[in-house]
């Protein structure tokens, strides 16, 4: 991912030319990580995100509609009280560095006008966003750094912001000849993306790996550089340029078109560079930002799932060991059918087995300390207990799957979830099971979250769970006896349900409903996925079963491929 200090370049322009003197309106920082400006300018408003994430460090305009958490972090506070109105008054860049100035002119509490500077450091692992005040004295960090973390730069509070540490050896290609960066790469006598990387300073590996792709067809090396370093002169010829891989997923980016993939990929201009960090991360983020939140929930189902599999794996062995109970049972009928033959404290006494067809000699154990009827009397009792476990036993095996196979049920859910609001649902949910303890709010409850809604091709509406609670309702209450239900087959996943208000649907919409209801579950990156389908008349809620958990009759089974494209297609907002 080639965010070097020539895309940041690039992308300084367009920003500028986009929200140059525009105004702070409201200030977010929806994860750790993470903060949105909202600005508003001459031509309009806009959002401007800001990441500090290790993997996905960045800063430009976005169209992306973020969740806040309730309570605003004290970095955010900070800057809601110092910026919170400021006009954007530069956005500057120190050479090629991966560091962006966001200056806003404000007033201090005093009524006096200041410039205050936020920092945008983009450095992968160093990534950090610094507010600095109007005399160059660090206000905040969003990741503060202190000595331990690093003696040469620490990030505190009240310490005077320094740039990072640069290489003087480098040459910024902005500010060097063509010919001037082509001899200093010849000279090196290595490859020539391996030399260009280790001279220049502002360009990714990426793009030195497409120098030297252009380089080997026969174009010659000056003429190569020339053309980027005309890209970054103002008014230059930028191209927003996206890499796909062949199964339709980014795989990279850069402010030029990318040619050294070859058929391995495909490439494509998108319309400015904000759009295009947009596009790139916006699955990935997504799924980073649920990870975080998701966290202390995955925690429990991971502990939870652990200690059940382990209880199991001891009571199934426990089980096997019942089961030659009979052993016992035999041991006692031979010691009483021969009492006179057992001699007062034997360890053991061979017996004949009377019930053996060819009257086998058993070798039975005895405890010295014991009569022969006592020994009779302890076997018949271990018999007993044995008999009693295993029942006790299966029992209890059996409920043991059942939890486990819930528990995976959530974890399919947990995988699905895009929200908070769903998330804090599964949290209610566990909560109501007994795995977590209810958090005492004073916050009133948002109402609960919908199914998610699809219209078949045929006009019939097709609704699907988003978790187990949510399966019940609609399963139990919102679905009536003659709409049809669809769920994968021993597999978990969303109850869907096709409201068809006594109509029987026709074959194309049962089979959409089909493929939502593997797109919906745990199989989803299969082939051939089993779906049972049957009218809701014939699917029950056992008593006491936990949510989700159902049992249907006169089903039939339809074999599908799972179709995100499709989903997508037929999802109503």
């Amino acid at each position: 991912m080639a965010l070097d200090g020539a895309f940041l370049h690039c992308l300084r322009d367009e920003l500028w030319e986009i929200i140059g003197d525009a105004r702070v309106d409201k200030i977010h920082q929806p994860s750790k990580e993470e903060l949105v400006f909202l600005l508003r300018g001459r031509s309009g408003s806009y959002k401007l995100y800001f990441s500090a994430r290790v993997n996905s460090p960045r800063v430009h305009l976005t169209a992306v509609s973020l969740e806040n958490p309730a309570a605003p972090p004290m970095f955010c506070m900070l800057l809601r009280k110092r910026l919170t109105g400021a006009r954007l008054a530069a956005i500057r860049q120190p050479g090629l560095e991966r560091v962006l100035f966001f200056d806003f002119d404000t007033y201090n509490e005093l009524g006096d006008p200041v410039r205050l500077t936020l920092v945008a450091e983009i450095m992968g692992r160093y990534s950090n966003l610094i507010l600095v005040d109007e005399t160059g004295r660090i206000a905040d960090a969003i990741k503060r750094v202190d000595l331990t973390m690093s003696p040469v730069r620490p990030l505190l509070p009240g310490i005077e912001y320094t740039l990072p540490p640069a290489e003087a050896t480098r040459l910024d290609i902005s500010l060097h000849t063509a010919q001037h960066i082509a001899e200093a790469v010849s000279s090196r006598g290595i490859p020539v993306d391996k030399a260009l990387l280790g001279c220049t300073q502002g360009i990714s590996p990426l793009v030195c790996r497409e120098v030297a792709y252009r380089v080997s067809q026969g174009i010659d090396m000056e003429q190569v550089i020339s053309s980027i370093q005309v890209m970054l002169v103002p008014q230059g010829k930028r191209v927003p340029y996206i890499v796909y891989r062949t199964d339709g997923t980014p795989l990279d980016f850069s402010f030029l078109p990318i040619t050294q993939y070859g058929l391995d990929a495909t490439g494509r201009e998108v319309d400015n560079f904000s759009r295009l960090l947009d596009e790139f991360y916006a699955q990935k983020d997504a799924a980073e930002r649920m990870r975080q939140r998701s966290h202390d929930v995955l925690r429990v189902l991971s502990n939870a799932v652990d200690r059940l599999s382990r209880k199991l794996q001891r009571q199934k062995q426990e089980l096997a060991v019942s089961k030659k109970r009979n052993e016992k049972r035999l041991y006692a009928d031979l010691i009483n059918a021969n009492l006179h033959m057992i001699p007062h404290g034997a360890a053991s006494v061979e017996l004949i087995n009377y019930y053996d067809e060819n009257c086998a000699i058993v070798q039975v154990p005895l405890d010295p300390a014991l009569s022969a009827v006592r020994n009779a009397q302890k076997y018949y009792k271990d018999y007993r207990k044995a008999k009693t476990a295993e029942e006790v036993l299966t029992q209890q095996i059996t409920t043991g799957e059942e939890e486990l196979l819930y528990l995976d049920t959530v974890f399919d859910a947990l995988s699905r979830a895009t929200t908070c609001r769903e998330l804090d649902e599964l949290r209610e949910e566990l909560a109501q099971t007994g795995y977590l303890r209810r958090q005492n709010s004073r916050r009133k409850a948002p109402p609960p979250t919908k199914p998610l809604e699809f219209l078949s091709d045929d006009g019939f509406t097709i609704l699907v769970g988003r978790n187990n609670v949510q399966n019940d309702l609609l399963t139990t209450r919102t679905a009536k006896g003659s709409d049809w239900w669809f769920h994968v087959k021993n597999i978990p996943g969303s109850h869907t349900v096709v409201l068809c208000d006594g109509v029987m649907p026709p074959e194309t919409t049962l089979m959409q409903a089909a493929i939502l209801a593997a797109t919906h579950s745990k199989a989803v990156d299969s082939a051939q996925v089993p779906v049972d389908y049957t009218q809701i008349r014939y699917v029950k809620k056992p008593a006491g079963a936990k949510p989700g958990m159902v049992i249907y009759e006169t089903n039939r089974t339809v074999y599908v491929t799972p179709d995100k494209v499709l989903a997508a297609r037929l999802r109503q907002e």
